[in-house]
């Protein structure tokens, strides 16, 4: 039988560990708590996150205890990784709002029930901190001249690097040492951007407790070519439906590039990995199939078998009936929005978030990649008129794979 640690490398999930041997011992022996850092930025959690929860649902299921930790404290300082400029600030009121938006999509993630897994907030301690004593017992443990080796401070240096940043790696390495002495954790994950701040939080443990603790960080979700995976022309791919509705969601997934797909499958998804691998030689059509796979298991995990049913639905009656689902995507226009009872495709390409402006949409229309109802338009000044939605709507593509419902209110 497979062990967790195998899985977990087999399918591509692991970039850097500090003690490679100890850690496989210990995730395939003993009962391991382990935690990750999720910090409350935004008011949904989106598809990186959703690969740091898939990680841990794959330790808890092996018997493993995960701690999610809702950076209560961490987001009022801010992580400069990979970050050009300073964090907006946010306020407390914004940052507890966000942290219960982010509790309320884990637990469809991870078993929280009788103690299998814990959700804690940093912001339970870090407010509570002594300045001079946290400086003199934890600042002096961190050299300047070694933080300003790593990466996501070296690149801020030219821009400035403020202070409160500087202290972001010590209010992260805190946490590791809180959770070992408070809840016995010994490991912490995160995405491979993060090993700087790991390592610091590893050293800390160890300076302070004299003790070993471990860190393994796992493959960023990017594409082939190492582009980061998760990002459309209208932002983020979020897991709150507001933000990105179900459907949008399925579509990503089932377009993602035939190079990404296999990979996708592997990280993203708890199908057995063998089942995965033999789809390693599939080619053409099949891998439209692996996609169509892709995005119904992702959408599932997130949105639940119903609507992972609609979106598959709704995606196969575009692709080959070339009927048009109710679960399109939609946007309904008031009679305002015409002019003598008409409207420029160019506005109504903007109006259903199609373009971000007009002169995107009058480029998408010049080079070919814009229909209406399965005609291509290409004069850029065509409208449509109000008769064109007595059927009840017009239907918009845009390039291949991208369609939308206008209706008229």
């Amino acid at each position: 039988m497979m062990t967790v640690f195998e899985e977990l490398t087999r399918r591509g999930l692991v970039a850097q560990m500090t003690h490679p041997e100890e850690i496989e011992k210990l995730l395939n022996q003993e009962r391991v708590t382990f935690y990750i850092g999720f910090d409350a930025t935004a008011d949904s959690l989106h598809v990186g996150h959703f690969l740091q929860l898939v990680v841990m649902g794959h330790l808890q299921r092996a018997g493993h205890l995960p701690i999610a930790l809702l950076g209560t404290g961490t987001t009022m300082v801010g992580d400069p990784t990979g970050k050009t400029d300073m964090r907006k600030m946010l306020t407390v009121e914004e940052i507890n709002h966000n942290a219960e938006c982010f509790k309320r999509q884990m637990e469809r993630f991870l078993d929280f029930s009788d103690g299998r897994a814990l959700m804690l907030r940093n912001g339970d301690w870090l407010l509570k901190l002594n300045y001079i004593e946290l400086l003199r017992d934890v600042g002096v443990h961190f050299s300047v001249n070694q933080m300003l080796t790593y990466e996501c401070f070296k690149t801020r240096l030219e821009r400035g690097l403020s202070f409160i940043e500087f202290n972001y790696m010590i209010m992260q390495s805190y946490d590791f040492l809180h959770l070992y002495r408070n809840h016995g954790c010994r490991m912490q994950l995160g995405g491979n951007d993060q090993w700087a701040n790991i390592l610091g939080g590893i050293d800390l443990t160890r300076r302070v407790t004299g003790e070993e603790v471990y860190g393994m960080t796992f493959t960023l979700l990017t594409t082939k070519e190492g582009k980061k995976m998760g990002k459309t022309e209208n932002g983020a791919v979020w897991l709150d439906p507001e933000k990105t509705s179900p459907y949008a969601f399925f579509q990503y997934w089932r377009n993602v590039a035939d190079d990404d797909v296999i990979r996708c499958l592997k990280l993203l998804t708890y199908l057995p990995i063998e089942e995965i691998e033999a789809m390693e030689q599939w080619e053409g059509s099949q891998l439209n199939k692996a996609k169509e796979i892709l995005a119904y298991e992702v959408t599932k995990m997130v949105h639940g078998q119903q609507e992972a049913d609609k979106a598959l639905d709704a995606a196969k009656a575009i692709f080959s009936s070339g009927t048009h689902s109710a679960d399109m995507p939609s946007t309904t226009l008031s009679s305002g929005d015409l002019t003598d009872g008409k409207i420029a495709v160019l506005d109504l390409l903007v109006k259903c978030g199609l373009a971000p402006s007009k002169g995107e949409a009058r480029r998408l229309v010049q080079q070919g990649g814009v229909s209406v109802d399965d005609v291509k338009v290409t004069d850029v000044m065509q409208t449509v008129s109000a008769e064109a939605f007595e059927k009840g709507h017009v239907i918009l593509r845009k390039g291949k794979k991208v369609y939308h419902k206008a209706l008229l209110g």
